[in-house]
């Protein structure tokens, strides 16, 4: 007979690990929720992976315990508990209800000492003991039958603890842990320990002596007058620490190990909780949705697999799906179709599809209108067999993130989902994931594919009557829908990339980095591995004894924000950062872009993502156009890669000056503010005059930097605070700057308040287009959460009317680049920007249409104004 498993939680240790490491949610009722499912999902996996036949979670019981009549101030100073995770903890026990898991608290004792005792019960060799923590105290109970897990990154990242491992990190045996502790205390815990002696004294001197008790019996033959001191006069302090490091493994529970008999859960008694709670997602990977709810079970769906296309199932309109399965439908191939409209529901085969020129004449007909859910992808690898698709009357991609953009509905399943119409599969239900992912057999790829198309028809209809309902229509039909094909078209198109010049760069960056590299060894005195955080720390803050601004759990924090506080400190730092940003920019953005080259073009093919971002922003992956690092020279130059397709040709960039200021000005009506665009002044220097009360000639460069952080920073509802850091000023000062601004744009601060009170009364904020975001948070009762949402309400409608100027810009140059014959072609969008390539004798004409487009996309009280530059590069023509 095999062993025993038995498996013991630290319920509120996980807890609390799973709250602080999500972000916070709430369900429909609006309860908290974040906390319950990380547990839920930690839970899930201990379950799946260990199998245990017994299994316990342990509760403290309360704030006091029998470690106070030794030490009063123990677990003093300790931050109250958050009330979003103490009104958690009873959905926690219900779930452990729920899932038939025995739970245990005892009064007086701590979680720890339950486990302790019942590890220690199960030591007669017919068990296997596993306890799940994040508290590095537990690994004391580690023996050869007792495993130790912690938790690390999030919350179902975790590493475990053998005799072997302990001794691997620590030098040390587990039960030596508490000596360790004794010494070195935890302020965590509020364990006072010996002052002055960290973990790597203890360590040495626990690996020389062994004990806390001995180390003390030797003072004498330690070396350092310092320690020797300290140890001295701490010593009844240590003993008390250790005593209060030592978990107990006596504690008078009233259950043995037989109780904790574990024999598996019901789905009848956990989906219900899941669903009250609103874990979808866990309801799926546990395949509860049709068990949990009969109505939602698969309707039947009359669909035929055909074997010809006739003009019965090309009806106008229709539903139509082109189904790739890859991430990258820029390489993808179509692997089948289906259409469904009022005659019924029919699935082609790639196959079928390709022989067929009837299929392609439809599918080209732009009189033939088409329903589908990202038209975009599918025009991209239609395009690539050579079918230009036309017709397209709805996109219910778009429209369901119109409609709501906070919620992540990436395909038909999620939006049939939403509007309860038609059951559908996930795709990851029906082709697997990762590596795993493959087609299935064609009658279920058929039965899936048919589904989504026929939600997709019957959807229609709904979605475009809630679209007219919020004011919506102009924005989807006339923006949205077009703006979708004048990407695809930009995504076909790509643009030209050097890849010689890119692997150049590359070579000088290695050289400029080992340059750098020799030069902070040089200065550090030592040879060190400086992408080693640890290694890093110790030169800094303990060879070269630079002040330690910010300590982790791991060591000395060396990220940037701190460097950066520390420059000007010694020479090693200001090489240390730059070493680190030209070390991105070799692997993220040299190498990086190397490997998208595609190779039968010398083109990047980005795609644009239209559905992603609350605000409207447009952004770009695979790779990320938007984020190269242009305020560094070296990032700059990555431009001189990106070329005109054609020889004689130039790229042209064109960038709307101070769009957000302009947007901003427009929707508060501040006379000072418009008054600054309309006579064309130097908006920071108008700011600087109002706020600093000084003409013009008066106004110094140093103002003008204080102005322009304000400027852009208010609404995003920068705080004294952070501007204080930005300009390296105090906080009053800060505020007071902060003040002086509102007193002196008052139009200013009342589009503040006003964006405010909209939310709150509204539950959402709109773009001068009728874009909306939801701000469910704006009257939550977390300062943090209800402060982000005020701040998202002043700064959506200025960001969001942007992005909807740059994208109505982009669809009205597409159709005047045709108007106007040119051929010219719009490559990119970034940001503010947009980038062209023509032909040299179409420049002139270019720079002009362009001008005239972008600044009269949309009519506001200020004028628009664009920057135009062109260059035989994307690097020339800025």
């Amino acid at each position: 007979m095999g062993k025993n498993k038995l498996v013991l939680v630290d319920g509120n240790s996980i807890a609390y690990r799973a709250f602080f490491a999500l972000p916070l949610l709430n369900n429909d009722k609006g309860v908290y929720t974040n906390a319950v499912y990380g547990f839920t999902q930690m839970l899930l996996k201990i379950l799946e992976d260990e199998k245990p036949s017994h299994m316990l979670v342990a509760f403290d019981a309360g704030k006091t315990t029998f470690r106070h009549k030794t030490f009063g101030e123990y677990k003093g100073g300790r931050q109250k508990t958050p009330p979003e995770l103490s009104e958690q903890f009873p959905f926690i026990r219900q779930l452990l209800d729920a899932f038939k898991i025995k739970r245990y608290e005892l009064e007086n004792y701590e979680a720890d000492d339950i486990i302790g005792t019942l590890a220690s019960s199960a030591a007669d060799g017919n068990w296997d003991v596993k306890v799940f923590t994040g508290d590095k105290d537990l690994l004391q109970l580690v023996t050869p039958d007792v495993e130790v897990v912690l938790t690390r990154k999030g919350i179902t990242e975790v590493e475990a603890y053998t005799v072997e491992q302990v001794n691997e990190r620590y030098g040390i045996t587990p039960d030596q842990i508490i000596d360790m502790k004794g010494l070195m205390g935890d302020p965590s815990d509020n364990i006072p320990g010996v002052p002055g002696v960290g973990e790597k004294t203890a360590i040495k001197l626990i690996k020389e002596y062994g004990s806390v008790e001995k180390v003390l019996e030797s003072i004498d033959q330690i070396s350092g007058a310092k320690l020797k001191e300290r140890l001295t006069e701490n010593k009844d302090q240590a003993l008390m620490s250790k005593e209060l490091a030592t978990i107990t493994k006596e504690a008078p529970i009233e259950l043995g190990l037989e109780d904790t008999n574990y024999e598996g859960y019901e789905n009848s008694s956990v989906f219900p909780l899941f669903k009250e709670l609103g874990f979808q997602s866990l309801l799926e990977r546990l395949g509860g949705d049709e068990e949990l709810l009969p109505e939602t079970e698969k309707e039947e769906l009359n669909f035929q697999m055909v074997s010809s296309i006739d003009a019965e199932m090309l009806q106008n309109p229709s539903a139509l799906i082109v189904e790739t399965l890859t991430e990258d439908y820029h390489k993808a191939d179509i692997q089948g179709y289906a259409i469904s409209n009022n005659n019924g529901t029919y699935y082609i085969s790639s196959s079928l599809a390709k022989g067929s020129n009837e299929f392609k004449e439809w599918l080209e007909d732009n009189n033939q209108k088409k329903r589908m859910f990202d038209a975009k992808r599918a025009h991209v690898a239609l395009k690539r067999q050579g079918i230009q698709l036309n017709g397209i009357e709805f996109d219910s991609q778009l429209a369901s993130y119109l409609l709501n953009p906070s919620e992540s509905l990436d395909e038909v399943a999620d939006v049939a989902k939403q509007y309860g119409k038609l059951t559908v599969d996930s795709n990851e239900k029906v082709y697997g994931k990762g590596a795993k992912k493959k087609l299935p057999e064609e009658d279920i790829l058929a039965e899936h594919l048919s589904r989504k198309a026929h939600a997709i028809f019957i959807l229609t209809d709904l979605l475009a009557d809630k679209l007219k309902e919020n004011e919506q229509s102009n924005l989807f039909y006339d923006l949205e829908m077009p703006l979708s094909l004048v990407l695809a078209k930009m995504e076909e198109i790509g643009v030209k990339v050097k890849a010689d010049t890119l692997r150049e760069m590359g070579t000088d960056l290695e050289a400029q980095l080992s340059m750098l590299e020799k030069d902070i060894h040089e200065l550090a005195g030592v040879s060190f591995n400086i992408n080693s955080p640890k290694q890093l720390g110790e030169i800094l803050f303990e060879k070269l004894n630079l002040p330690a601004i910010k300590k982790t759990k791991t060591g000395y924090s060396t990220s940037v924000d701190v460097l950066e506080k520390l420059e000007g400190k010694h020479e090693i730092i200001n090489k240390i950062l730059i070493y680190r940003q030209l070390g991105k920019l070799r692997s993220t953005y040299i190498e990086g872009l190397l490997k998208v080259v595609h190779e039968d073009t010398g083109r990047i093919h980005t795609r644009f993502n239209q559905v992603l971002a609350q605000t409207g922003r447009l952004s770009s992956i695979d790779p990320n156009l938007q984020n190269i690092p242009i305020r560094l020279e070296a990032g700059r130059k990555i431009r001189h890669a990106f070329v005109p397709s054609q020889p004689g040709w130039k790229i042209l960039a064109a960038d709307y000056s101070q769009i957000e200021l302009r947007v901003l000005a427009h929707i508060s009506q501040d006379e000072n503010l418009m008054e600054a665009f309309q006579s064309e002044m130097d908006v920071h220097t108008k700011t600087a005059m109002d706020v600093f009360h000084v003409n013009q000639d008066e106004v110094t460069s140093e103002m003008r930097r204080r102005a322009k952080a304000v400027n852009f920073g208010i609404v995003y509802g920068i705080s004294d605070y952070g501007l204080s850091q930005s300009l390296g000023i105090t906080r009053k000062e800060a505020g007071e700057f902060i003040k002086s601004y509102l007193e002196s744009f008052p139009g200013v601060q009342q589009y503040m308040k006003d964006s405010i009170a909209e939310a709150k009364q509204n539950g959402y904020v709109s773009t001068l287009l009728h874009r909306r975001r939801y701000l469910p948070e704006i009257n939550s009762r977390n300062f943090n959460l209800r402060s982000f949402a005020e701040r998202t309400a002043m700064n959506t409608p200025i960001q969001g009317t942007a992005a909807d100027i740059i994208k109505k810009a982009m669809v009205d140059m597409d159709k005047r680049l045709s108007d106007e014959n040119l051929e010219a072609k719009m490559l990119l969008t970034v940001h503010d920007e947009l980038i062209f390539e023509a032909p040299e004798q179409e420049i002139e004409k270019l720079k002009e249409i362009v001008c005239e487009v972008m600044e009269q996309a949309v009519q506001l009280d200020v004028p628009l104004k664009v920057d135009v530059s062109w260059g035989d590069s994307w690097y020339e023509a800025k």
